[in-house]
């Protein structure tokens, strides 16, 4: 019969779930200006953010996704910035009740396809081959209607 060698207390400790001291709460909690600034004042930082900075904010930590996803402040004025290229695809997304930011998301990069359509772009491409992966979207016959009559003028 073998004997089992004794096993050392240590190596089989429980650990308590690690609990943070108050002061090292106080220091993270510092590091959220979200839970600190009022709100009015942290809708001024986040809309000074360009689109995808924004994105990329909500998705830091819970209280800044919290405070960019429920302001739809913040999305409609990317989105009107948009809607100079798509203002018919915009209206009809809110006539139809998307929020600003579902409206954003789903005309954003149409927008910006039309956008480098409209000012010629891709004016000199000789063949399909030749168009840049992202230069293509789906869009209505008006907006296609949009490109040619741009194309036809240059």
């Amino acid at each position: 019969m073998q004997k089992t060698p004794k096993r050392n207390k240590q190596s089989f400790a429980y650990e308590e779930p690690t609990i943070l001291p108050p002061d090292k709460k106080k220091r993270e909690s510092q590091d959220d200006f979200v839970a600190l600034l009022p709100p009015e004042v942290c809708f001024q930082i986040f809309s000074e953010l360009d689109i995808q900075s924004l994105c990329n904010a909500a998705m830091a930590c819970k209280s800044w996704n919290h405070a960019i996803e429920n302001n739809d402040c913040l999305w409609r004025n990317h989105c009107l910035t948009v809607r100079t290229v798509c203002q018919r695809e915009i209206d009809y997304d809110r006539q139809n009740g998307y929020s600003w930011k579902i409206t954003l998301l789903r005309n954003y990069w149409k927008c910006k396809v039309k956008q480098e359509w409209l000012s010629g772009k891709y004016s000199n491409i000789r063949s399909r081959s030749s168009l840049p992966e992202n230069s293509m979207y789906p869009m209505d016959v008006d907006t296609w209607g949009e490109i040619l009559e741009a194309e036809l003028e240059r």
